[in-house]
């Protein structure tokens, strides 16, 4: 069978895209014609089969920034300012920051074929495993079964996606189909449920407590990406959900759906030894020279220079590019805004809230690059500046503007310092080592061995809470809250707890960015609480525009599928 043939009668804007995959170093050989009855000869060759929709899936959540990009860029938590001549890339990222969206912006265009080829590349491997004789082979009972619903549930999860970021998408249940136009909302939503409904039983039960994470989809997963279907069902459908996901939420506290329990340390969840984290449900697979994944995508995150901050860590590339949306203005005061300004949200006394050092042996502390980038263990190990700073330890600030021209005829005072998307320098911005975290030199065989939590179990408590507060038990929400937060304070001494009465949307919105800053989900809880488009924070003023709560779909997507419509309110652009 000519896979890429029946491929490109599906998806022909993907074609391209396809074809890049296969000649990529992170994935393995992709045969562009296979015949089940030679290939598949041994189980090798059908785990290879089965594997391969999940190395597009590896790649989308772990290397490709994309998805992480709509997701965070345009968000109250992160930006991408234009340092001097650095990062103004036409102008792109200060549009993200400003929902300046339009339909020939690249990140946008890969949101869409990245989902749809991984939706592709599952129909694809799952119509080649029906054919196969597992029995033939020495498979155990059930494994082919397992497989096949694995891949139903990984498609389910790139649908959710396309749901999330365009609205209604087109619906494929084969390889074999002709192009076709969008299915509406709540066909695509349907769908999906539909999917994991009948994925959720056939796949694989973890029944021991911190068992070994691989990537596969076993049924906590399912549950939990049809919680997170129904929890958000208000914003993809308009049609609140709240009551259903708190029982599947529920249901995987209590252990139906498998064996796990919150992390009492939180370097556990996304630490070097991580595949056996008690937290994890669902996980991108990593290993050092193996399965190499950044899911903190460190090149564009920390500043330059920052490897020798690692005693000279090797392969530890530094674009110096994103930051948090800073707390401060120029002169140091907390800006006002409800949204935004997430590192000063964190009180001091929280264990995330230090600077980031490595201590050894797989061991670190700390969440953040700021202050003085001097390492506190080997003072020798220094960040030096590249640009504005070129030979200076670099301070990272918790704000954003030219303090190296402070004291010139432009900006004689603080307070003539402005602060924009468009005016950062080297040192603007506090980063985020939270997702990938490195280690020293002397440990560089660690360096990729973090996996990357896509579904922990913190979430579906988070998910709980928030429908209980939602049904008015502000204080079950609150519990269930605190005896999480606890865990980042020695002691449990946490100095701001949640309460009954200090829960309402802001402080909601709040929790979910602590507990989850950087792990890519912003923008959706952001438009669950119709904040995305409704509410400034800095240097962004509110559009009001409901229409920008979904992406326009890239241009060259419709140039290539004439039955495909745009989204409200880029018909224009």
């Amino acid at each position: 069978m000519k896979k890429i043939k029946c491929l490109k009668n599906i998806l022909p804007w993907c074609l391209s895209f396809l074809l890049f995959c296969s000649a990529c170093s992170v994935e393995p050989d992709f045969y562009s014609q296979v015949v089940p009855e030679t290939f598949y000869d041994s189980q090798d060759n059908v785990w290879q089969r089965f594997n391969r929709p999940f190395t597009h899936w590896r790649w989308y959540l772990g290397q490709s920034e994309s998805r992480w990009f709509l997701q965070e860029l345009g968000t109250d938590e992160f930006c991408l300012p234009t340092r001097g001549s650095d990062w103004y890339n036409g102008g792109a990222y200060q549009l993200f920051h400003h929902h300046e969206y339009y339909d020939q912006m690249n990140s946008i265009s890969n949101g869409w074929t990245n989902y749809a080829m991984g939706v592709a590349l599952a129909w694809d491997a799952i119509e080649d495993l029906d054919k196969i004789d597992f029995d033939k082979l020495g498979f155990a009972a059930g494994t082919k079964e397992s497989m096949l619903k694995q891949q139903q549930a990984l498609v389910a999860s790139f649908y959710l996606d396309g749901l999330d970021f365009f609205g209604g998408v087109p619906l494929y249940t084969t390889t074999q189909s002709e192009v076709k136009g969008r299915s509406t909302d709540v066909e695509t939503f349907n769908f999906i449920d539909s999917l994991l409904t009948e994925a959720i039983p056939s796949l694989p039960l973890k029944e021991n407590l911190g068992g070994f994470e691989n990537g596969s989809i076993n049924r906590a997963a399912g549950a939990a990406l049809k919680a997170r279907l129904y929890f958000n069902a208000k914003s993809y459908i308009g049609k609140e959900m709240f009551t259903e996901a708190a029982a599947i939420c529920q249901d995987i506290i209590d252990g139906k759906y498998g064996k796990y329990a919150l992390e009492s340390d939180w370097t556990k969840i996304f630490g070097f030894n991580n595949e056996n984290s008690t937290e994890i449900i669902w996980s991108v697979p990593s290993q050092n020279a193996k399965l190499q994944t950044d899911g903190m995508y460190w090149s564009y995150m920390v500043p330059y220079n920052y490897k020798n901050y690692l005693g000279g860590l090797e392969s530890s590339g530094s674009n110096n590019g994103i930051c948090l949306v800073p707390s401060l203005d120029p002169t140091g005061k907390r800006y006002t805004y409800k949204l935004g300004g997430a590192y000063a949200k964190f009180a001091d006394t929280d264990v995330r809230k230090q600077p980031y050092v490595y201590e050894g042996n797989g061991k670190y502390r700390g969440m953040f690059i700021v202050g003085e980038l001097i390492n506190p263990l080997n003072p020798e190990w220094k960040c030096l500046g590249n640009r504005e700073y070129k030979g200076k330890v670099i301070v990272e600030r918790d704000q954003i503007s030219y303090f190296a021209k402070l004291g010139t005829a432009a900006y004689p005072t603080l307070e003539s310092l402005p602060s924009t998307i468009a005016t950062a320098e080297e040192s603007s911005g506090v980063r985020v080592v939270k997702r990938s975290p490195r280690p020293n030199q002397s440990d560089v065989l660690k360096m990729y061995d973090p996996d990357i939590p896509v579904i922990r179990l913190a979430e579906i408590y988070y998910m709980l809470a928030e429908c209980k507060m939602r049904a008015g038990d502000k204080q079950g929400a609150a519990d269930i809250i605190n005896n999480i937060r606890k865990r980042y304070f020695v002691g449990g001494e946490d100095p701001n707890p949640v309460t009954a009465a200090n829960l309402d949307k802001y402080r909601m919105l709040d929790e979910w960015q602590q507990e989850f800053l950087a792990e890519g989900r912003r923008r959706t809880d952001l438009i669950r609480w119709d904040a995305y488009v409704t509410e400034d924070w800095w240097d962004h003023k509110a559009t009001n525009n409901a229409n920008f709560n979904r992406f326009p779909i890239h241009s060259s997507i419709i140039g290539a599928n004439n039955l495909l419509i745009q989204n409200p309110g880029y018909d224009n652009n």
